[in-house]
């Protein structure tokens, strides 16, 4: 909670709160763990297309390290706007250009890694599920192929089925 109060203070261009640190607490929690066991990390996206420059990028992840540098968690910050210029190095696949934090989102490895959430207001949330939030629920791990290959999809459900061995992981489809 406090990295999401701090976050809406901060007011990033399109800014949730995305990733493990979501479906990681609803696992946790379904399964009877501490709420954070297990999450390395809380992955803050934005997009801001003004300025795709790793400086301009930088400037707000030094904001944000001094903003969270107190709280117990590491708290990642990325301009979604930015992602198309690093993913292939990364990923081995290229990246088309992002149109906003939700597009991002959507192109997740799984599906159950589809979500972000954010503050907007004091008792406002604005919760983006694009894939329902069944799966999550139920500890169910879907690949989601639209960007991400196959090998990240099960290099990442292999780390999570080490930590949570509940998950139904399912299949990455068969490729024609």
């Amino acid at each position: 909670m406090e990295v999401l109060n701090r976050a809406a203070e901060f007011d990033l261009p399109g800014w949730y709160l995305t990733g493990g640190c979501l479906f990681q607490t609803v696992w946790n929690v379904v399964t009877g763990r501490p709420p954070t066991e297990g999450i390395k990390d809380y992955d803050l996206f934005y997009f801001d297309g003004s300025d795709l420059s790793r400086e301009a990028e930088n400037a707000v992840v030094e904001a944000g390290a001094q903003l969270f540098g107190d709280l117990p968690a590491v708290v990642e910050i990325c301009n979604e706007a930015r992602v198309h210029l690093w993913y292939q190095d990364s990923f081995g696949v290229s990246c088309e250009p992002h149109s906003s934090t939700e597009a991002a989102i959507d192109s997740f490895a799984a599906t159950t890694c589809c979500l972000g959430v954010r503050r907007t207001g004091a008792d406002d949330w604005r919760v983006y599920a694009p894939h329902g939030l069944a799966d999550v629920f139920n500890l169910v791990v879907r690949p989601n192929p639209v960007l991400a290959p196959r090998h990240v999809y099960e290099t990442k459900t292999r780390r999570w089925r080490e930590k949570w061995p509940e998950l139904t992981v399912l299949p990455w489809p068969n490729e024609d």
